[in-house]
């Protein structure tokens, strides 16, 4: 048998570990801020995806919504279908395209993203708070690292 061998000393080097350490992390803040909304953290996402889209022309389609968010277009769907069922958010047929449904808020919808985006923005500013001068950095190689 072959012992296994690393090229670093540790998991305390390794950038994966560190960023799945840190993740974890950060879905607790996420999943403690979204708690008094009712939302899971995909739902805020998704939500939150598409007030932002909206903001810039005609609602979404629910494939532009899923690629937007970077999720899966058959969770997206039935995530989407749960936030309708719940009054936060619309789906009709697409009239460009009668295989594609646009998604647009409510009012209660929107009112719900006011309040939980509020939550969530506090929520990253303090965990993402001991970075300082270094968030621009951070956010600059994590959207490097997600393309």
């Amino acid at each position: 048998m072959t012992a296994p061998e690393s090229r670093l000393p540790g998991p305390d080097a390794s950038p994966g570990f560190l960023l799945w350490r840190a993740t974890l992390a950060w879905q607790r803040v996420m999943r403690a801020a979204l708690a008094p909304h009712d939302l899971t953290h995909v739902q805020f996402v998704l939500l939150t995806t598409t007030w932002w889209l909206t903001r810039s022309g005609e609602p979404p389609t629910q494939r532009r919504l899923a690629e937007q968010a970077g999720t899966d277009t058959m969770m997206t769907s039935q995530v989407v279908r749960k936030l309708a069922d719940r009054g936060l958010l619309t789906r009709a047929d697409d009239p460009a395209d009668a295989r594609a449904k646009r998604v647009q808020l409510t009012g209660a919808g929107s009112a719900l993203v006011a309040k939980a985006l509020h939550d969530v923005e506090g929520a990253d500013a303090r965990f993402f708070g001991g970075l300082g001068e270094r968030t621009g950095g951070f956010v600059s190689a994590l959207a490097e690292l997600g393309t």
